[in-house]
C-alpha cells in the first residue's frame, strides 16, 4: 500500500514520519506548502509530491493535518488539489481540526469523485505526536476506517469510529474546549498563588497529590513557572478551537459561559504577540 500524507506541521511531520518509520507502507508521498519542510523526510526515505493532487493520485490512502478549516479547504479545492487526483475507491483521511461544516464539506465533494473520506482529528500534542502516542477520533466511511488501521497503530494508541461524518469534528472541539478552558483556570491559579507569596512549584506538588492530578498540570506548569513557552501545541490553534466549539454551543443553544471566557484569555495573550508560543501562554494574558 502506498500512503500520502499533506501537511508538515509540528504533528503532521511527526506522524509522516511514524508511518515511515513502520516500514509497512510500500512508499510514503508527502506535500507541505512550505517545500523545505519535506527535506527532512524526504532524507530519510519520503518522496516529494508536487501538489496535493499529485500525491493523492500515486497514493491508496492519503491522510492530511492542516492548520485550519480555511487550509483543509484549500488543499482539497484549491489548484492541484485533492479534488483533481482523487479517484475511484481513493481514500482521504483528513486528521485536521476543523468544524463539522468544513467537514462535511469536504467530504461530499470527494465523493462526488468516487473517493472515499474518513474524518480523523487528533488528541494529543508534539511529544504523543512523535512517540506515536495520539487519540484518533474517526468518523465516516467504515471501509476505510478498516484499511487506514494499520497507519493509525503507527500514529496512534487508540482509535475509534465515532459514527458519520461529523461526529469525529465534533468531540475533537468539546476535547480541545475542555482541556481550553482548564488551563486558563490552571494559568489563573499559577498567578494568583504567585501574587498571594505562595511557590508556584508547591501548588503544582498540591494538585498533583489529589483529585485535580493530571500530565497537563504537572507537563505545563514549570513552563508556566518559568515564563517559557516552546511550542507543543501553539495557543493559536488552541484559541481557533474554542472559537469553533463556541460557534457550535450556539448552534445548538448550549450556553458555553465557562470556555467563552478562557477563549477570551486566549485572544488577549495572540494579542500580546504568543499565537506561536505554546498554549500554556495564555499565562502571559494574566501577567
Amino acid at each position: 500500500m502506498k500512503v500520502g500524507f499533506l501537511g508538515l506541521g509540528i504533528m503532521g511531520e511527526a506522524c509522516a514520519r511514524n508511518l515511515l518509520k513502520s516500514g509497512l507502507f510500500t512508499d510514503v508521498v508527502i506535500y507541505n506548502r512550505s517545500s523545505d519542510k519535506c527535506s527532512a523526510l524526504v532524507s530519510e526515505g519520503a518522496i516529494e509530491g508536487a501538489s496535493p493532487a499529485e500525491v493523492v493520485a500515486q497514493c491508496d490512502i492519503t491522510f492530511a493535518m492542516l492548520s485550519d478549516p480555511e487550509a483543509a479547504i484549500q488543499v482539497v479545492f484549491g489548484d492541484n488539489g485533492v479534488l483533481s487526483g482523487i479517484g475511484a475507491n481513493k481514500g482521504y483521511v483528513d486528521m485536521s481540526t476543523v468544524d463539522e461544516a468544513t467537514s462535511k464539506r469536504i467530504a461530499d465533494a470527494i465523493t462526488a469523485k468516487g473517493g472515499r473520506f474518513l474524518e480523523a482529528p487528533v488528541s494529543g500534542s508534539k511529544k504523543p505526536a512523535i512517540d506515536g502516542q495520539l487519540i484518533i477520533l474517526a468518523a465516516g466511511d467504515e471501509s476505510l476506517f478498516k484499511e487506514a488501521e494499520p497507519a493509525f497503530s503507527k500514529m496512534g494508541k487508540r482509535w475509534m469510529h465515532l459514527g458519520e461524518t461529523g461526529a469525529g469534528a465534533r468531540m475533537k472541539l468539546v476535547v480541545n474546549m475542555v482541556m481550553g478552558s482548564m488551563m486558563g483556570a490552571f494559568a489563573e491559579g499559577m498567578t494568583l498563588a504567585d501574587k498571594a507569596s505562595l511557590k508556584q512549584s508547591d501548588l503544582l506538588e498540591v494538585l498533583s497529590l489529589g483529585a485535580m492530578a493530571n500530565p497537563m498540570f504537572a507537563m505545563k506548569g514549570p513552563a508556566i513557572a518559568a515564563r517559557q513557552y516552546p511550542p507543543a501545541f501553539p495557543l493559536k490553534h488552541q484559541q481557533k478551537d474554542l472559537r469553533l466549539a463556541l460557534a457550535l454551543g450556539d448552534q445548538l443553544a448550549v450556553s458555553l459561559p465557562v470556555a467563552a471566557a478562557a477563549n477570551e484569555l486566549y485572544k488577549a495573550a495572540r494579542g500580546k504577540g504568543h499565537g506561536d508560543n505554546d498554549f500554556a501562554a495564555v499565562n502571559e494574558a494574566l501577567q
